[in-house]
């Protein structure tokens, strides 16, 4: 077992909180319609609009990433209307689960897990049947797979049906450009790159979703109505959310995303991208290959191939119980054969350095055959 002094949380979600953001999450609560919270609010929508790629208002709810998912669709779907889901992996099955409990007629474009979806084979579908919407895991942290939003957005542009991506474990660690590549509706939340912890939701909405979304023949809706919220944000002097916000995460966020610009997105990018290069090169040292298609590989999560002969969880409890290091096994039919390193967030080289240590040790004490130091050595020749 271990203790908070020795705990690394190193999931794909939730991630570690940086120190500044606790700190101002632990400021003393504000009134949500009082004018020091307003300020507040206003500057985080100012400060995540380039994150997002998009000069359209956002939208807060106190929410997970899965009531974000059912708010894009209440919003945008009719009751009877058909949507095309992409499936790669864990959350596309979410996703069209939520649509099918909405009572859509939903299509599921299967895909291979750990591969990408393919503009071309949404082109296919989208050219047979007539859709509202067409739904897209922008990265699919099951799998640390990600989709390629600019080359299906063209495809879609033009036409009617609108493009959804939940881009929950994305937003914050890879680029997203929602109005340049044609992303009509963008939802995501606060506890992966974003560094917060969880219970923020946002999301943002074309001008094109809008003319859906604002219809009065959507499905039913209250507390996620977009034009309650949307209302309540375009108010001139108090922009506002309609309910109870969650100031106390507000505030955080809006300190995280002060970090962000500080740091200078293309940098926070870039660091995404190298850190992840370098641990899946260590745990290549080691054994664990990646797992997913080679070139559509996540900047914020590594999943790697459990070696023959041993079970995923075996080395995630291992992990856990002789290092204090929580990285994530596989909940689906991925079980034992997948584990996934988060690398979004508060990341830096030590911390990976630290994960292929902790690595190198468990997989010897599970009775794998490694060579000592070659995990750290391999990251660190990406680093340099």
């Amino acid at each position: 077992m271990t203790d908070e002094t020795t705990y690394r949380l190193r999931l794909p979600g939730p991630t570690a909180v940086p120190e500044a953001v606790r700190q101002a999450i632990a400021r003393p609560a504000l009134s949500h319609r009082g004018r020091e919270f307003t300020a507040i609010l206003r500057r985080v929508e100012e400060l995540i609009q380039p994150v997002l790629g998009t000069r359209q208002p956002v939208l807060f709810f106190a929410s997970s990433g899965t009531g974000m998912m059912e708010a894009a669709l209440v919003n945008i779907l009719a009751p009877g209307e058909r949507v095309l889901v992409a499936v790669n992996g864990q959350f596309g099955e979410r996703f069209a689960a939520i649509a099918q409990a909405l009572g859509a007629q939903v299509d599921a474009l299967e895909i291979q897990w750990g591969r990408a979806v393919a503009a071309g084979e949404v082109e296919r579908r989208i050219d047979a049947a007539e859709y509202r919407g067409v739904v897209i895991v922008h990265n699919e942290s099951s799998t640390g797979v990600v989709s390629d939003l600019a080359a299906i957005g063209a495809v879609l542009r033009g036409r009617p049906t609108l493009l959804v991506a939940d881009s929950v474990s994305g937003l914050g660690g890879m680029a997203m450009r929602q109005d340049e590549w044609g992303v009509d509706v963008v939802v995501s939340a606060s506890q992966k790159a974003l560094m917060c912890p969880p219970g923020l939701g946002l999301v943002s909405i074309s001008e094109k979703a809008w003319k859906v979304a604002g219809r009065a023949d959507r499905l039913p809706r209250f507390y996620w109505d977009f034009r309650k919220a949307m209302a309540a944000m375009e108010k001139p002097d108090q922009p506002e959310t309609p309910f109870t916000t969650p100031v106390s995460l507000v505030a955080g966020l809006c300190e995280a995303l002060e970090m962000i610009h500080r740091e200078g997105l293309p940098h926070v990018l870039a660091r995404h991208r190298r850190l992840s290069a370098a641990l899946r090169a260590g745990c290549a040292a080691l054994g664990l290959r990646p797992y997913g298609q080679a070139d559509a590989l996540s900047s914020t999560v590594v999943a790697l191939e459990v070696p023959g002969g041993l079970d995923g969880g075996e080395i995630v409890r291992a992990l856990y119980e002789r290092h204090g290091t929580v990285i994530a096994g596989s909940r689906n039919k991925l079980a034992g054969r997948v584990i996934r390193i988060g690398t979004m967030g508060h990341v830096s080289a030590g911390d990976i350095l630290t994960d292929l240590w902790h690595l190198e040790a468990t997989l010897r004490e599970l009775g794998q055959t490694v060579s000592a130091g070659a995990g750290v050595a391999a990251a660190a020749a990406v680093l340099q």
